[in-house]
């Protein structure tokens, strides 16, 4: 049923007469009858009965107009959600890694309770590879991810990416292990025969610990994987190997931290949606806040 028939219907419903909704409408009568006649003919059933001089609607008529006020609000709720210069409002499902949700979404989600109430976030705790298959089956409408400048995550054509922020990771150590300074190869050479603790469910970390061992010229031994950075840092101090760490991560005692140069290593987020999607406004609004955070 076309839309703007099912106005002419509910406004003849309302004014009683032909004349009436042309005038308020600023439409000719015989728009309105020829329209609300095509309109019968959508539905298969007539729609006016002859009323002395004037016409009224018959009792399908008055049900399809009763109907048509859901219709029409339904409709412009959908056009107002979709419109990219309409106020926010609505639901945003969001796939992340822990630390962009501690650091970057939940200072977000006070500011959109304090400043647009109507947008709601579900979000829920995801690596990477997982947070990318819900994306895929558009179980979520954004994925906060991460890749390697040493370690390059590859984009689907179908996905559109928003840069976030970067930071540099460094080589986590015992705090008893010798003191090492200089180029990455240098500094990783006295760990050429240390077990190593990279992630257990994105190969990203391994790949760069990988491809910085081989440059200094060894195969790492990698004998532990976790997830959990506070979780790694309990490891290193238990002595089961070294790792990986953002350089500015709070530093706990039985911990200390090598920089690593020619090559250094940065981890860089980044937000993730299918294509097209961007101009939803509540999605829209939220890309724009998350890039604001450094």
């Amino acid at each position: 049923m076309d839309v703007r028939r099912l106005e002419l219907l509910l406004a003849l419903s309302r004014q009683g007469s032909m004349h009436a909704v042309s005038e308020t409408l600023g439409v000719t009568t015989s728009t309105v009858s020829q329209q609300i006649a095509a309109l019968a003919k959508e539905v298969g059933t007539p729609l006016l009965e002859p009323d002395g001089r004037r016409v009224r609607l018959t009792p399908a008529g008055r049900r399809l107009a009763e109907h048509a006020v859901q219709i029409l609000a339904a409709h412009e709720a959908a056009r107002a959600d979709l419109d990219p210069s309409a106020e926010p409002a609505g639901t945003v499902r969001v796939a992340a890694f822990h630390t962009v949700i501690r650091d970057t979404l939940l200072p977000v989600v006070h500011q959109l309770a304090a400043e647009y109430p109507a947008v709601r976030l579900e979000i829920q705790e995801q690596e990477p590879p997982e947070a990318l298959a819900l994306l895929e089956r558009d179980q979520v409408d954004l994925v906060l991810s991460y890749d390697y400048n040493l370690a390059p995550a590859a984009v689907e054509p179908a996905l559109d990416l928003t840069p976030l922020w970067h930071s540099t990771w460094s080589l986590a150590v015992p705090s008893q292990s010798p003191r090492t300074t200089g180029p990455a190869a240098d500094v990783l050479a006295a760990f050429a025969d240390s077990d190593w603790i990279v992630n257990s469910r994105h190969n990203a970390d391994e790949r760069v610990v990988r491809t910085i061992a081989a440059l200094a010229g060894f195969e790492p031994r990698i004998t532990q994987r976790a997830d959990s950075l506070p979780l790694v840092q309990e490891m290193i101090i238990a002595g089961l190997g070294v790792a990986l760490m953002p350089a500015d991560y709070p530093k706990t005692a039985g911990i200390s931290r090598r920089r690593l140069r020619d090559p250094e290593p940065n981890m860089r987020a980044h937000a993730l949606t299918r294509r097209g999607r961007t101009n939803w406004s509540p999605l829209a609004l939220l890309l724009t806040l998350l890039s604001q955070r450094d």
